[in-house]
């Protein structure tokens, strides 16, 4: 039976072409945040499934994890998210480490899913999180750092917003304000979760199962009707639920000052369901009517660490996926052009006398922190230019048995058509023209 030649069912080949794209995603990442001081870490591609165990949800363990037993009988799995490995990481070395701890990865993960549009089995994610900021100043830089890489690409607030909640909010509604046990308080999370994919009819059926009486129904419906940040205050002032009010109140006004309002946007739909999160919460949105969904999601934390029985650390991060990015790009016509790559000089020749002088040409033009392409063989004057063209090359140099005699190239720039005659011993001056 002659072998597959696709590959395995929801992974990609990355051909040049789409790796160019996939290494300027990452760029602009990795500039991004080290723009505010995010230190790059990694992990490893497998961990213990007793980790995702203790974090993560159930549909992960149950349905999504690649998981096998080693030679060693050590139950593993192949990293389907980064989170766990940076709370073991953090466990490991926080309480000697200076705060805040900011710190982003752009690991490998798989997940056994259905493909589908903005998602396969195996992608490349961005996670960016930072430990230890004082009140709530982590969760403003956090969402800072989301709306400049953004920005990076090109993207502004016509093309996404940034759907927010806070889970002190949700939990004092839940808890406080309607009652609800602990066991009840997960359901309402779930729900609400779905509250906008699902008809009126199906929602109210939902929350009837959960046996909550009509004072906290009424709760339940009213604080799904808010929209704003001003109705979210005035909801939890006119419920006694001062304190929260305020907190909340003070993280928006840190907000303005940073410039942020014009992305934010309440929405008490958006709560997270890991149950780790204990501060705001928020999911990033294509405003395209053609890609409408999440396009990442992230949150504040205290209790992420207790899983290694460590004292709460208050932490704040998202993640971000490569797909789901790339759609958004394109989606906007915010994607480079990168079907071709990015070179600095084709080196030809065209007589086969002249191999040597252009070998060493191409030798001393790399040391010089050039991308030079060289032909292997004559080139002859007519092919020079398409396989120029295919390269991706600003410069082309020309050498036959004339300019050899003479001891030199001949020099064309691409773009002016503008060509030079120089010495092919005065790199220096060959330089000054590629580098101008």
């Amino acid at each position: 039976m002659a072998l597959n030649k696709q590959p395995y069912r929801g992974t990609r080949d990355f051909f040049p072409k789409d790796k160019r794209v996939r290494d300027y995603l990452f760029a602009v990442m990795t500039k991004t945040a080290e723009s505010f001081g995010y230190e790059s870490y990694d992990g490893p591609l497998l961990e213990e499934v007793e980790l995702y165990k203790a974090k993560s949800g159930e549909e992960l363990i149950n349905e999504q994890i690649y998981s096998f037993t080693d030679r060693g009988e050590r139950f593993v799995a192949i990293r389907p998210e980064m989170t766990p490995t940076l709370a073991r990481m953090v466990a490991q070395i926080h309480r000697e480490s200076s705060k805040p701890l900011r710190w982003f990865s752009i690991p490998n993960l798989m997940r056994y899913e259905k493909p589908q549009r903005g998602r396969v089995r195996e992608h490349w994610q961005l996670n960016c999180d930072v430990f230890g900021c004082p009140g709530r100043l982590g969760e403003v830089e956090i969402l800072q750092v989301a709306v400049e890489l953004f920005q990076s690409y090109g993207a502004n607030s016509t093309h996404f917003e940034i759907l927010l909640n806070d889970r002190a909010i949700a939990d004092a509604v839940f808890k406080t304000m309607m009652k609800a046990t602990s066991e009840q308080t997960h359901r309402l999370y779930k729900i609400v979760d779905k509250a906008k994919k699902i008809t009126h009819e199906a929602l109210q059926k939902m929350f009837g199962e959960v046996g909550l009486d009509s004072v906290a129904e009424n709760i339940f419906y009213s604080y799904l009707q808010l929209k704003t940040f001003d109705e979210v205050k005035i909801f939890l002032e006119k419920n006694e639920q001062n304190e929260i009010a305020e907190l909340f109140s003070i993280f928006v006004e840190f907000t303005k000052k940073a410039g942020l309002s014009e992305y934010l946007k309440y929405d008490p739909t958006i709560v997270r369901g890991l149950d780790y999160y204990t501060g705001i919460v928020f999911e990033i949105f294509d405003k395209h009517p053609d890609n409408r969904r999440a396009l990442c999601g992230g949150g504040a934390y205290a209790n992420l660490l207790q899983i290694f029985n460590e004292e709460p650390l208050p932490g704040v991060g998202f993640g971000l996926g490569d797909v789901t990015l790339r759609d958004f790009l394109e989606v906007h016509k915010l994607l480079p052009n990168l079907d071709i790559p990015v070179n600095d000089v084709f080196v030809t020749f065209q007589e086969d006398d002249c191999l040597d002088a252009a070998l060493k040409l191409a030798q001393l033009l790399r040391k010089n922190n050039l991308k030079i392409v060289t032909s292997l063989e004559p080139l002859k004057f007519k092919k020079v230019f398409p396989t120029a063209e295919k390269k991706g090359v600003k410069f082309v140099t020309l050498m036959g048995s004339d300019e050899l005699a003479k001891n030199q190239i001949q020099l064309k720039n691409l773009a002016s058509k503008e060509q030079h005659t120089l010495n092919l011993s005065d790199v220096e001056e060959i330089l000054k023209i590629i580098k101008a």
